[in-house]
């Protein structure tokens, strides 16, 4: 019998995974039952938190309103984001408490830094009728992919995630030696950074791991496309020659990421080390300091403060 948490909740389920090692008798109905009532307050503590559910923020920029000088400080605060979380993935790495959860955080981090994903079904097909736009919202093949693993992938250096980000931010007359560095962060924004390494990149496993978890489900639920759709009227209205493949790109890959981290807790939760409270910490505890970035940014869009 399929066991599924739609009455509780539309949004974490018991996985056909769970059910099959429950028909293989590897796990009992106990279990399973502990399990669904696990992801029931998952949910409720980590999915329907605020900075989730209702993001001021991103809301107010879904409507494409931002000014030029609101949207050169959005673009560099998170652009410090962006560069400093590659401190805490591979910090990650370095910490993963097994070999298959390294390689995981591996695929992560090495994405980022421009090894792209490589199809499982052969090697990525270039489309040279796609026009500069077309690969601009939907990605260049040569170094866009949203599926597969980065083992056998290829590096480009143009495929790095910081260099799409300094495209965006150079239609803004922003450059490179004006994005990513500690220096060009707010107080707000580098509290986040400090709190994706001590968590996310934790030596706790547990605390790694809720904080892992609520990072990429915060990812996948929506706040991309709003930043995607705000931008997308900016440069439809004001700024055409805006390249936004990296928030196209990123609104499509991160439900990928979330489910990888669905199947992650789904192996560690059973395992006798697992601590329910230190996984619940390490997940609020990182939605606390996102709140922290976007009520930071905010804040100085309200008080006209920029850096």
């Amino acid at each position: 019998m399929t066991s599924v948490l739609t009455a509780i909740t539309p949004h974490l389920t018991v996985s056909p995974r769970i059910q099959e090692r429950l028909q293989r008798g590897i796990l009992t109905r106990s279990q399973v039952d502990d399990f669904e009532m696990f992801l029931h307050q998952v949910d409720r503590d980590f999915l329907q938190h605020p900075i989730i559910t209702q993001n001021a923020y991103t809301q107010w920029f879904q409507h494409g309103d931002a000014t030029d000088e609101e949207l050169r400080h959005f673009i560099q605060q998170f652009s410090v984001f962006s560069n400093q979380f590659l401190v805490a993935a591979l910090l990650k790495v370095i910490n993963s408490p097994t070999l298959q959860q390294s390689r995981a955080s591996r695929e992560i981090l090495l994405n980022e830094l421009g090894v792209i994903y490589r199809r499982l079904e052969g090697v990525i097909a270039a489309q040279s009728s796609q026009t500069d736009e077309e690969k601009d919202q939907q990605g260049d093949p040569e170094v866009v992919s949203t599926e597969g693993t980065v083992d056998g992938g290829i590096c480009r250096f143009r495929a790095a995630h910081f260099e799409w980000l300094i495209a965006v931010a150079e239609g803004l007359g922003l450059h490179y030696e004006d994005l990513g560095q500690r220096k060009h962060g707010t107080a707000t924004t580098l509290h986040f950074c400090d709190e994706l390494q001590r968590l996310y990149g934790s030596d706790e496993p547990n605390i790694a791991e809720g904080a892992s978890f609520a990072v990429e489900n915060w990812a996948a639920a929506g706040f991309w496309q709003e930043l995607e759709d705000g931008l997308n009227h900016i440069k439809q209205t004001r700024h055409p020659q805006l390249k936004l493949a990296f928030f196209t790109w990123h609104n499509r890959v991160e439900a990928q990421h979330a489910g990888h981290t669905l199947e992650e807790l789904e192996t560690v939760y059973f395992n006798p080390t697992f601590d329910r409270t230190q996984f619940i910490q390490g997940g609020h505890a990182i939605l606390d300091a996102i709140t922290v970035f976007w009520n930071g940014l905010e804040c100085d869009r309200i008080n006209h403060i920029y850096v």
